[in-house]
């Protein structure tokens, strides 16, 4: 296994496990985002655009959830 696929590897479980987690505390709200954004990096190196923008596109929504939840 290559680091790249390691990093993609790393990236969808924190997505994961941050994404279960998201009822005990508003900053797995923000750790789920900036595992999108690491997603969607690996997504446009990897070569599949299509899954980077994605990404791209959750790590936002996922920010603004975090921006209205945490005031």
């Amino acid at each position: 296994m290559d680091r790249l696929t390691l990093f993609g590897l790393f990236a969808i479980t924190l997505m994961l496990v941050t994404y279960s987690l998201e009822a005990r505390s508003h900053w797995f709200v923000l750790v789920f985002a900036a595992a999108c954004v690491m997603g969607s990096i690996y997504g446009f190196l990897q070569g599949a655009w299509p899954f980077g923008l994605v990404e791209g596109v959750w790590a936002i929504i996922a920010l603004r959830r975090w921006l209205k939840i945490s005031n």
